[in-house]
This record gives structure tokens, C-alpha cells and sequence, in this order.
């Protein structure tokens, strides 16, 4: 395999002191700080959008892997948002890193948030994308949203990201219809894909993080960018998207028009500008 590539990049594994095995990839030159990925509900290696990674991968080192329980992760699926930080820690920890960078997308972008609460000083920079903070209005609805989707796209014969991350505009199904491809780019040592009982554990998992009391993000002063489409259907960007930003005290916000949950692959172009810019400030 090649690791200059995400869509050839090798499959990788690592125990941590957990017992747990993590099965991860790493594009880009390993100088600097790394910046590790967190990705959404039901997400393996393979969710990731390549052409975010390889945009991200030439002027950084970047870390996806599977969470416990997931894809050809051992263990069984974390049943609450807190645990997956834990998880994601105990992953980093497995890496001898030290500090780190992190890019959370929606259910990553949870995790990201109580990585922050627990290790203020293991993260440098995050961006928190198609996402919301704790207790966000909307959010306890994801598994009703879901499994409505999910039965639309078995009637369809399209893949669900097609109808919970993009709208249904012309820009928007077009925009589907193309992360869908570039998800299919890779043809070999593809990852497993999660299984039901661990799918089923992580809608859960956000169902009960969308119910609970509103976190004080307030002592986070690591620099944070949030991003979303003005559209999000699955976490509402109004008012989730606006409170997560206000929350936090070092932030930036970018929205993109005409976007849903999946504006970071909509506007996969725009949003790996800016995001290299912001991993790159001093």
C-alpha cells in the first residue's frame, strides 16, 4: 500500500493500555502535530472524504482510526459520548503522542467536545464540524431521523448519506451523488463495516448526550474553528451550531449556504483552505 494516498494508505494497528486494538491509517509528512480524526455515527476508516484527507495531508501528519468496536477495531462498542473520548484518548496515548490536533465530524464532533473537557492540554487546535454542544436542541431526534433515512434509502437504493448529510437541492444531490463516489475510490484491504449492535449502541450513545444537561465549555481556551451548512437537519444548525460557538471563547465560525450536515464535503475545496490555514496559525 501507499501512504501518500489516503485511498491507498495501509491499514495499521495499535494496542493500547486498555486491551483494546485500534486499526488506524496515517497519510503526510509525520513532522509537527498530528491531526487526529474523529468521525460520525457508524463511520469506519473508509467514511472519511479522501480528498479532505489528502488536502489536509500535505502540509500535516493526519490519524484516522476506528473507534472500540467498530470497523476492525476489537472490543465492543462505547455506549456513551464519554466513553468514546475516553476511547479516543486511550488511542492517542497508544501513539506515545503527546499533543495533538483534532478534526471532529458530527458524533466526532461530541467526542471532540468531552476531549476537551478531560485533557485540555492534549489538544492544540480542533475544529468541530456538523455538530453541537451537549443537551443541543434537535439532537435527541438523530435516531428517529436516522432510522427514517435509512428506510428512504433502502426504498431508493442510495446510500443514507444521500439524505441525512446534503440537501435536496441540485447543488446539494449533486454534491451527494459525488462524495458517494470518492467514498468508493478505494478498491482494496477496505475496512469492516459496523456491525448493527454497535450502530445501534452509538445512536444511543447520542440520543442520551442530546438529553443531558448543557456542558461549561466556557474554560476551553484551545482555538477552535466550528463549521456547518446553514441546513443541518440531523444537528440544527440554528440554534446548535451558533450556542457551540458562542460557548466557547477562542472560536471562529464558518457556515456554508445551500449545506447540510456534509458541508465540509460539499464544499470540500473551500472548507481544506481553511482548514489548513487554521492548523497552520501560530
Amino acid at each position: 500500500m501507499d501512504n501518500s494516498h489516503y485511498i491507498t494508505a495501509t491499514n495499521k494497528k495499535v494496542t493500547a493500555d486498555n486491551g483494546i486494538t485500534y486499526v488506524y491509517r496515517e497519510v503526510g509528512v509525520k513532522t509537527g502535530t498530528p491531526i487526529v480524526g474523529l468521525n460520525h455515527l457508524s463511520a469506519n476508516l473508509d467514511n472519511w472524504d479522501p480528498t479532505i484527507i489528502d488536502g489536509l495531508a500535505k502540509d500535516h501528519w493526519v490519524i484516522t482510526f476506528d473507534y472500540r468496536g467498530v470497523g476492525s477495531s476489537t472490543g465492543k462498542a462505547s455506549n456513551s459520548i464519554q466513553a468514546m473520548a475516553e476511547d479516543t484518548i486511550n488511542f492517542i496515548h497508544a501513539l506515545k503522542l503527546t499533543k495533538v490536533d483534532l478534526l471532529g465530524f458530527s458524533m466526532g464532533g461530541m467526542i471532540a467536545q468531552e476531549v476537551l473537557l478531560r485533557d485540555k492540554d492534549l489538544v492544540n487546535r480542533a475544529i468541530l464540524a456538523g455538530t453541537g454542544p451537549k443537551g443541543g436542541e434537535g439532537i435527541e431526534n438523530v435516531t428517529k431521523l436516522s432510522d427514517a433515512s435509512l428506510l428512504r434509502s433502502l426504498v431508493t437504493f442510495k446510500d443514507i448519506k444521500t439524505y441525512l448529510f446534503f440537501t435536496r437541492t441540485e447543488n446539494g444531490k449533486k454534491s451527494a451523488a459525488d462524495f458517494i463516489v470518492r467514498l468508493y475510490l478505494r478498491k482494496d484491504d477496505r475496512d469492516k463495516t459496523i456491525n448493527w449492535f454497535a450502530y445501534r449502541t452509538q445512536l444511543k450513545a447520542i440520543n442520551k448526550w442530546g438529553k443531558e444537561n448543557p456542558a461549561d465549555l466556557s474554560g476551553i481556551k484551545t482555538p477552535i474553528l466550528v463549521v456547518n451548512g446553514d441546513n443541518d437537519i440531523m444537528v440544527p444548525t440554528t440554534p446548535n451550531t451558533y450556542q457551540l460557538k458562542d460557548r466557547l471563547s477562542n472560536s471562529k465560525l464558518i457556515i456554508y449556504t445551500d449545506a447540510g450536515h456534509g458541508a465540509i464535503a460539499q464544499y470540500h475545496e473551500s472548507f481544506v483552505k481553511s482548514a489548513n490555514e487554521f492548523y497552520g496559525e501560530k
